[in-house]
Formats: structure tokens, sequence, C-alpha cells
């Protein structure tokens, strides 16, 4: 089963709110901070001709988040710079003026030691923040909930952060950090103001992710018709649609999100005109989209710059992270998550199914980018599901 909404509001021409949020200023700031820091290098965009030919189009393209600074996803571009952002303000209201090499090098280490950065997370954005704020000298402290596994949280605490456990799912864990980080003056490193959280930092935490589509940019061969972002709380699938419309406007390709079925709040928001909590159980396979309400800061971007949501069952995800690590279609086995799989498994749904085909507007020479955001970041899941470790898939390193 695979459900399809068409977001019959997007125009592609970003809103004031929007425009607000993804500003040339600020994406050059996010781009060029980031190029700075030690081990940046864009991720790698992989042509998949035999996913191509199983699906039917002309090309499909994967950018491979699992490569970025050593973390496994995309999440290490937003969580580190909203740590970042926030310490160097602090600093400054201080009267230290820093740079991220001056905190890098531990320059303000001791004064830094003082500020504790608080996240909820399924997995990806702990480990960025606690990475961030271990890299520039801070504390990290970081809420999961009782779905997150075992692994995921081994390689958060690894960087030195304060691990709390909740009953509940995602949402739950949201609000628990945004309650304790008021109370104790702690700063919040949230991807989501839903809540009614302050949207500050998670419009940092976008700003981030955009660096994807300057990489992308230069690497793709020429333009896509087609890109399938993953999405949780939204705030990937904003960056991404967001800032291809701000370069390219009426000449974007079609941008197609893709969520588990039990936690399709984009859909539902598109569907409905509105976010609105989804109801029931979100916990899914595809872990680190098992959200049930959209960041109300991305939703004038996804309005706007979102022309399909997908909601595809857990199956279909497993299959294709097992196909992608087997070589299953002719192409060099990968390494995707059960998250960064998500729009290769939306990809082959649909282009199997006639209507959905059509629909999309798939046709024999569209060019498909699949974002892939994150690789095996919980080990011991992936090798449940695959069969086989990540590290024996030649040439795939597992995230330290």
């Amino acid at each position: 089963m695979i459900r399809h909404v068409r977001n019959a509001r997007a125009s592609g021409a970003l809103p004031p709110d929007a425009a607000a949020l993804l500003t040339e200023e600020e994406h050059r700031a996010a781009r060029d901070e980031i190029a700075s820091w030690p081990g940046y290098r864009p991720t790698p965009l992989t042509g998949l001709p035999g996913v191509a030919r199983a699906a039917g189009i002309g090309a499909v393209h994967y950018k491979d988040e699992s490569h970025r600074f050593g973390l496994g996803s995309f999440k290490a571009l937003g969580g580190a710079y909203a740590v970042l952002r926030l310490l160097k303000e602090v600093l400054a209201r201080d009267g230290m003026e820093a740079t991220s090499a001056d905190l890098l090098s531990g320059r303000h280490r001791g004064r830094a030691a003082r500020e504790t950065f608080v996240c909820a997370t399924d997995g990806n954005h702990g480990r960025s923040v606690a990475w961030g704020a271990r890299s520039f000298g801070a504390n990290a402290r970081v809420y999961i909930h009782e779905n997150v596994s075992e692994d995921r949280e081994r390689a958060i605490a690894a960087f030195g952060a304060t691990m709390v456990r909740l009953e509940g799912d995602y949402d739950a864990s949201v609000r628990a950090a945004a309650r304790d980080a008021a109370a104790h003056g702690w700063h919040l490193v949230a991807d989501t103001d839903a809540g009614g959280g302050s949207d500050r930092v998670p419009r940092l935490v976008v700003q981030g992710y955009t660096l994807i589509v300057a990489e992308l940019m230069g690497q793709l061969p020429e333009p896509p018709t087609h890109v399938f972002i993953p999405a949780g709380v939204g705030g990937l699938a904003a960056a991404v649609a967001g800032r291809w419309a701000a370069v390219t406007g009426a000449a974007r390709p079609r941008m197609v999100v893709v969520e588990p079925l039990v936690a399709d709040c984009v859909l539902r928001a598109l569907r409905d005109g509105a976010p609105s909590p989804v109801p029931g159980d979100v916990n899914s396979f595809m872990a680190c989209l098992s959200a049930g309400e959209v960041s109300p800061s991305a939703w004038p971007i996804l309005r706007a710059c979102v022309d399909d949501a997908l909601a595809i069952p857990d199956d279909a995800a497993r299959d294709a992270m097992r196909g992608l690590a087997r070589g299953r279609w002719g192409d060099r086995p990968l390494v995707s998550g059960e998250s960064g799989v998500a729009p290769l498994a939306a990809l082959l749904l649909a282009a199997a199914d006639p209507a959905l085909r059509g629909a999309l507007g798939l046709t024999a020479a569209s060019r498909a980018v699949l974002i892939g955001s994150e690789g095996a970041t919980a080990p011991d899941l992936w090798a449940d599901a695959v069969g086989l470790r990540p590290e024996e898939i030649i040439g795939e390193p597992t995230p330290a």
C-alpha cells in the first residue's frame, strides 16, 4: 500500500515568511562556515542506472549522506551548526569574538564548558548536537524515547552527551527536552518548533541543511525532473525544496516527500491545508521519520514548494534496503539506513503503479534524485534487516 497526495497549493514561489528563512545571506553563512570545518567534503552522488531501468525512467542519482563528517547522516549539517551559532552568541555577549577555528582549538574551552545544549532525537539529530557540543567545548544533554535503538543511544553517548531515555514517542521527548531546557537555562537545539517553541533554532538547523542543494547543483550532470526527500518533521524537505525554488524558481524539479504510513504528518498537512498531529502510534521501522507533527517553521515552505507526498509501508523500506545493499538492480552495493532508503522504496513503488506513475509525471525521460539521508546509523538493526554487516559492503565504512 502507498498513499499519495498532490499539493494543489504548490507554486514554487516562496512566501514572505518562508523567504525570510531561506535568504541568500543565511545560506552563504551556513555554507561557508560548514565548508571550513575539518573533514568537510561534499557527500557522494552515485548514479544508479540499474534502479533507473527497474523504474522505467531515464536516470537515478543517489545523494549519499552516510559519509557526512563520519556521523552517518545529513543531520551533521544542522544540529552542530546551530550549536556553533548559539555558542558564538553567548561568547559575544561576554565580549569574546570567537570563530569556529578558535573553538575547535580550545581557545575558549573554559567559558564554553559552562554551556549545555539540549535536544530530543530519534538518533541522528542528537548525534550531531553531541558532536558539535564536544567539538566546540560545550556539554550536551540528549533526550531519547523508548523506541530509540541501543546502538543509536551508544553512538550519541560516545560524544560525551548525558543521555535521558523517556517513555512515549518522539514528540513526547521533544516536549520533555523543551521543558527541562527552560527550567535549567540550557540551550534548546530543536529541529522542530512543534509544541509552541521558538522557531529561531529550527531555522538555523534548516539553513545548515541547504548545503546539500549547493552540492547537488555542482554534482549533477543535468537538472533533475524529480527529487525524492525523506520527511520526519519536514526540516530537510523544507531545506531542499525551498532552496531549490529560491535558486531556480519555476524551473525547479518536482519535489516529492516520502514518509512512513504511520507517521504521515506532511502528507496530512498538504491534504488538509494545515498541519495537525497524527493520531495513534507513529513509531516506524523508518525510525528517524517517526514524527507525528510538522515543524511550524518548515510548514510555509512545504506548503509552497513540495508538489507531492507519498506514505509507504515499513516492508517497502526493508526490501529496498536489502536490495540496495545486495546490488539487486545491478548497481554497486550501497549502505543506506532505514530512513535513508525511503526515497528509493517510494520511487520503485510509484513507478510500478501505472496510475501513480502518471500522477507523478514519471516517464522514460525522467531524471530522479534520491536524498539518501543516512547510512547504517543503527548497525545492529541494519544487519538484522539485511543479513550482512555494514562493513561487509565493499567501500562502505561503518559510521564512527
